[in-house]
C-alpha cells in the first residue's frame, strides 16, 4: 500500500530534490523532520531527544460505507497517510492565529517571514529551516516589529496568547482534545475556529479540528465532484459528521485524509499531475 505525508503544516518545505522537510521543538530538542521514499524520519539535530515528535497513521480504506462512492475512492487511492502531529503548543497556536483572515498561501509565507524573523534558525543539510519564536519572544517584540513583516493584525492576538500560554502551558499541554479546545477559548481574540485548528494540530485529534472549514468543503467538493454538498458552512457542519457516522471513530480520518488530499492536489497545480 502506498504511503503520503501530510503537509497541511505551513512549516513543509520541498527542496531542490523534491524532499519534503520541517525542523520542529519537541521538549528540549530541536528536530529535522523529513520525508524519505515512503517514511517520515525524525532526528535530533540540538538539544536532548527527551520528547520524540509522534507521528499519525491515517487509513481511508476504514471509511464507512455512509461516506459518498466517489469521496471514499479519491481519498482510497492515497493509500496510508502520515502526520507529524505538532510536539509544540505554543507553535500549534502561533499557526492557527497566523492562519486567521488571510488566504492559505499568504498564511504559509506569513508563518515562514514570521519563524525566519524572530524564531530560531538550525543549520541543515537541506539548507537553513527556522522555529518559531517562543512566547516570551513574542511578548518582547515591538508594534514594528510585527508591522514589518505584515503581522500587524495579528499582533493583539498573539500578544494575548503568549501572556495566556506563559501562564498556564503545564495545564494546556495535558487536557483531552475537546477540553484544551474549551481552554483556548477564553483567550482574548481566539475564537472556535483558531481553537480547534491548534488543537487538532498539537493533539493530532482531527475529531475537534472545525470541519465546516473553507479547506475542508474545497477539497471534499473537488473530490466528489458529482456529490450535491450543503451550500452553506452552518449547514456543511452536520452533514459532514453524519456522513462519518456516529461517534467520532471515522470523523478524525474522514477529516484528516480530504485535508491531506487537498495538499496534495495543491502540489499537482505546479507540477501538472493529478493527486
Amino acid at each position: 500500500m502506498s504511503t503520503v505525508l501530510t503537509t497541511d503544516h505551513p512549516a513543509w518545505e520541498e527542496t531542490t530534490h523534491g524532499t519534503r522537510v520541517r525542523a520542529v521543538r519537541s521538549g528540549t530538542g530541536l528536530w529535522l523532520a523529513s520525508w524519505g521514499p515512503d517514511e517520515l524520519e525524525l532526528h535530533c539535530i540540538e538539544g536532548t531527544e527527551d520528547d520524540k515528535p509522534r507521528i499519525i497513521t491515517t487509513d481511508p480504506s476504514t471509511l464507512p460505507t455512509s461516506v459518498p462512492e466517489e469521496l471514499s475512492a479519491g481519498l482510497k487511492k492515497l493509500g496510508l497517510t502520515r502526520r507529524l502531529a505538532n510536539p509544540w503548543l505554543w507553535d500549534a497556536i502561533t499557526t492557527a492565529i497566523l492562519r486567521q483572515v488571510v488566504r492559505a498561501g499568504q498564511a504559509r509565507r506569513l508563518y515562514r517571514a514570521w519563524c525566519q524573523a524572530y524564531g530560531t534558525t538550525l543549520t541543515t543539510a537541506h539548507g537553513p529551516l527556522a522555529v518559531a519564536p517562543d512566547a516570551q519572544q513574542v511578548l518582547d517584540l515591538d508594534d514594528d516589529a510585527f508591522a514589518s513583516i505584515g503581522a500587524k493584525f495579528h499582533r493583539t492576538a498573539l500578544q494575548a496568547a503568549a501572556r495566556a500560554y506563559r501562564q498556564h502551558e503545564d495545564t494546556w499541554v495535558r487536557p483531552a482534545p475537546a477540553d484544551l479546545v474549551s481552554a483556548l477559548i477564553s483567550v482574548t481574540r481566539i475564537g472556535p475556529w483558531t481553537a480547534s485548528a491548534a488543537a487538532a494540530d498539537f493533539t493530532g485529534d482531527f475529531t475537534v479540528y472545525p470541519h465546516a472549514d473553507l479547506a475542508v468543503r474545497t477539497w471534499a467538493a473537488q473530490v466528489a465532484r458529482a456529490y450535491a454538498w450543503p451550500d452553506t458552512e452552518k449547514a456543511f457542519n452536520p452533514h459532514w459528521r453524519h456522513l462519518a457516522g456516529p461517534g467520532d471513530r471515522h470523523l478524525h480520518t474522514l477529516t484528516l485524509t480530504t485535508l491531506t488530499w487537498g495538499a496534495h492536489a495543491r502540489t499537482a497545480e505546479h507540477t501538472g499531475t493529478r493527486p
